[in-house]
């Protein structure tokens, strides 16, 4: 048979077996699977990961975080800025580092393209908060108020044009629309984002955080008077002494109230002069204004400056006592005395004189 070609094998010939080469496809083709399952878990794995810039960034950008924004929040805005390169990857660095729950609300200076854990960084790093202060100390007035505003960057005709429009400043009823008095002396924050409506807004709220600490309108009520008297008697103490006389001063003004005589408060004057300090000519203490307490009975139409909590406290707690005059007798120490009697009251003028010779 083998002559006519055909070739027998038995089982232990080196010839082909069928199942060898089975064996063999088997393998080839797990070796196929096995490589396309790596290629494709590989490819998962970075379709999977976060998408994030590698460099320190560049240029430089104007990014504000606001009040209550949450990481996935700041993240967005910084994606949309271009800082980063995506939320995600903002939120993942976030969760490592627990700092990021301390991010303040504000503006800050970043750069684009950004590592998303740089890009926290700043954000946790003060010296990229973009911000001016402005402080208005006790008994600022309202122009100087506006000028101290104005230097912090706000243009000033958006501030004059926003005080003409006291309606929108959050104005309690009682103020009469009179911002003079209403703008809490404290040091406030701007941000390049801040208008002047805004701040404005921020004085008045903080003013009315203060009369709900004193109580204002009840105590005033138990007074006898006014919430704008109150404000108005306040703004008096501010201008005419310092902070331990101001509850003798509160007594002094009540006690001329009461019994009919003019208040005679130099700072009225001033005030109606659009002046500053207390030197007042003859002249002047004859001008025709209703802040002219030389010339008018009773309390100025409202507030002269703006007056701090303890003058607040002040004018709705007068210290008792029967005084009806008062003299600051050394300007230098700022020491004030006072009396019931007019004779007395001369000699302390008398002293005063001294003092400034």
């Amino acid at each position: 048979m083998s002559q006519l070609g055909f070739r027998t094998t038995h089982p232990h010939d080196d010839g082909d077996d069928p199942r060898r080469g089975r064996r063999a496809v088997l393998l080839a083709m797990l070796a196929v699977v096995t490589l396309v399952g790596l290629v494709a878990a590989i490819g998962l794995r970075w379709l999977a990961a976060t998408p994030d810039y590698a460099g320190p960034g560049q240029g430089e950008v104007l990014v504000e975080v606001r009040a209550g924004d949450s990481a996935r929040r700041i993240g967005q805005t910084l994606e949309q800025a271009d800082v980063v390169r995506s939320a995600d990857a903002f939120v993942d660095a976030a969760k490592k580092d627990t700092r990021s729950q301390r991010i303040q609300p504000g503006s800050y200076r970043l750069r684009k393209q950004m590592k998303a854990a740089d890009a926290l960084a700043l954000l946790l790093d003060p010296a990229s908060r973009v911000v001016t202060r402005v402080t208005l100390p006790e008994g600022t007035r309202l122009s100087t108020a506006l000028d101290l505003i104005a230097r912090a960057g706000l243009d000033r005709a958006a501030l004059d044009a926003a005080v003409a429009a006291p309606e929108s400043l959050g104005l309690p009823d009682y103020a009469e629309g009179r911002l003079e008095g209403f703008l809490f002396p404290a040091t406030y924050e701007v941000q390049p984002t801040t208008d002047a409506p805004e701040l404005l807004a921020a004085m008045v709220a903080r003013f009315t955080q203060a009369a709900a600490a004193v109580d204002l309108e009840a105590s005033a009520a138990a007074l006898g008077r006014s919430p704008l008297e109150i404000v108005t008697v306040a703004s008096l103490l501010e201008a005419e002494g310092r902070p331990e006389d101001f509850a003798k001063i509160a007594r002094v003004v009540y006690n001329r109230l009461d019994d009919g005589m003019r208040l005679q408060i130099d700072a009225t004057v001033v005030y109606a002069l659009g002046k500053n300090g207390l030197t007042l000519t003859t002249e002047d203490l004859k001008t025709d204004s209703p802040y002219n307490t030389y010339r008018v009975k009773g309390l100025p139409p409202g507030p002269i400056n703006s007056p701090g909590e303890d003058a607040l406290r002040a004018a709705l707690a007068p210290e008792e006592g029967d005084w009806l005059y008062y003299v600051t007798v050394n300007p230098g120490t700022g020491e004030t005395k006072f009396t019931s009697s007019y004779a007395e009251f001369l000699r302390f003028k008398a002293e005063l004189k001294a003092a400034l010779s």
